[in-house]
């Protein structure tokens, strides 16, 4: 990884709070700027990277021993989903993931990026101190949503990234609020202003809150990310 400049960690304690999505929208937005850009799918039990970004059939060049990412959008992509049928399930012990984490790590062609960003399983087991300690991570970014469920889960996976020495670049709410396109009302679903209330117990920033929107979840299961929505390629 020694071409990435900054390498940046999409995280939280918790499962189904959208941290896919928003790691592939960053870095469809990100390289819409001009930047190089690079996605690595951490979750090696449950990827959703290639469904996401439509390419499921996709399979990766091999060069000697080094993998060579998928390109898609712009952006430079590995994931087990890339190595695997679509309908496989991984059942492997925790070492052997590892080992996968290991070669994404050292033995994937990344070149020269500016951003690589890492979408992160749930939890703060091997996968997240893994990466902490080999990675050389610029940042996390930690993913909630409103409910307190959640936050008390996001909340030790911040806590996780600082004990290792890993600064919190900030935290994004997720779901928040659902505004209705035809009574112009909002409703807070899942609550309101708790990812705001977590950076500020924490004293990290707060970068902002996505609202639940069909669009979102239409563009995850279409395989164009909503960014490119009108724009695929």
């Amino acid at each position: 990884l020694s071409g990435v400049k900054n390498i940046i960690a999409i995280a939280s304690g918790k499962g189904g709070v959208g941290k896919s999505t928003l790691s592939v929208n960053l870095a469809v937005a990100l390289a819409q700027t001009g930047a190089k850009v690079g996605l690595m799918d951490a979750d090696i039990y449950g990827p959703s990277q290639p469904g996401m970004l439509g390419a499921r059939d996709a399979r990766p060049d091999v060069s000697g021993d080094m993998l060579q990412p998928v390109k898609k959008y712009g952006v430079d992509f590995v994931s087990m989903g890339l190595l695997i049928d679509n309908d496989g399930p991984v059942i492997w012990r925790a070492p052997m993931a590892m080992k996968i984490i290991h070669q994404f790590i050292g033995n994937v062609d990344w070149g020269k990026l500016d951003y690589l960003l890492i979408d992160l399983p749930p939890g703060t087991g091997d996968v997240q101190l893994t990466l902490a300690q080999q990675a050389s991570l610029t940042g996390a970014v930690i993913v909630t949503t409103p409910q307190q469920v959640a936050l008390g889960v996001a909340a030790k996976g911040l806590k996780m990234f600082e004990q290792v020495n890993v600064p919190i670049l900030g935290v994004i709410e997720n779901m928040s609020g659902f505004a209705c396109k035809h009574c112009g009302k909002t409703t807070d679903i899942f609550k309101v202003g708790g990812g705001e209330a977590l950076a500020k117990h924490s004293g990290v920033p707060y970068l902002g809150a996505i609202p639940l929107d069909p669009e979102i979840m239409m563009s995850g299961d279409s395989g164009v990310p909503v960014l490119e929505s009108g724009n695929a390629s």
